[in-house]
């Protein structure tokens, strides 16, 4: 499979994806620090993928998403946005409503 198809189908697969350096518990980067806690602390399920470990999405998702850096959240679908954007929502609430929406729709779905 090439890697904009793997890219293509994680993104389908994961109704919440954050693609990410490091992990959720040990995040590589302060912005995937923030962006992780800031999903966690909505209290659904994501998934992540490492891109320190995957160089190859590294390298192309920011020319697949049109969008530069990492770490970058996918929900239903459609990239949010990185860092700052999803700090932002977390403090305004939109995020937590955004990821419990999208994972209601696709856990009943």
């Amino acid at each position: 499979m090439d890697i904009i198809e793997t890219i293509k189908d994680q993104i389908a697969s994961n109704t919440v994806l954050l693609y990410m350096k490091g992990a959720p518990n040990a995040p590589q980067c302060g912005f995937s620090a923030k962006a992780s806690q800031a999903l966690m602390a909505c209290g659904e399920k994501f998934a992540y993928v490492d891109i320190l470990q995957n160089p190859e999405i590294r390298a192309n998702l920011p020319k697949y998403a049109n969008w530069p850096t990492f770490p970058q959240l996918w929900v239903d679908g459609e990239l949010v946005g990185g860092s700052d954007i999803i700090t932002e929502m977390q403090a305004d609430g939109s995020l937590q409503k955004l990821v419990k929406d999208a994972v209601a729709k696709n856990t009943t779905a």
